[in-house]
């Protein structure tokens, strides 16, 4: 299937968007702990999507967004929110986001996001 990068700063949620993109059948490739992290794995590892948060320390999910997508204009970006971040959500599909997933996560959604995204 398709490689998955997830960049998210909270060690629970990597864990259950892998469980739930493995369960999909596609590989997590790598996981980043911020954005500028997610930024370099994403140049070296071109994954077919990415899961980004858009809260997190160093870079943040927005910002690395921008800068993902300036250098890789056709990357896939899925950012994920939590409530009450709808100025970035804005900002995020100006910048280029694919999709959002919102936290706490949806099992279908994830599989619906992802899949129609990758075209599978």
């Amino acid at each position: 299937m398709s490689n998955i990068l997830i960049v998210d700063d909270s060690r629970t949620s990597r864990r259950i968007l892998r469980g739930i993109i493995e369960e999909a059948g596609h590989t997590v490739v790598d996981e980043a702990v911020n954005g500028l992290d997610g930024y370099e794995k994403y140049s070296q590892l071109k994954p077919d999507l990415v899961t980004m948060d858009i809260t997190m320390p160093v870079m943040d999910g927005v910002d690395a967004l921008k800068k993902i997508m300036a250098e890789f204009p056709d990357a896939k970006v899925v950012m994920v929110t939590a409530a009450g971040q709808k100025h970035n959500m804005i900002e995020a599909v100006q910048s280029g986001a694919a999709d959002f997933l919102a936290k706490p996560f949806d099992v279908e959604q994830i599989r619906t996001t992802i899949n129609k995204i990758l075209g599978v």
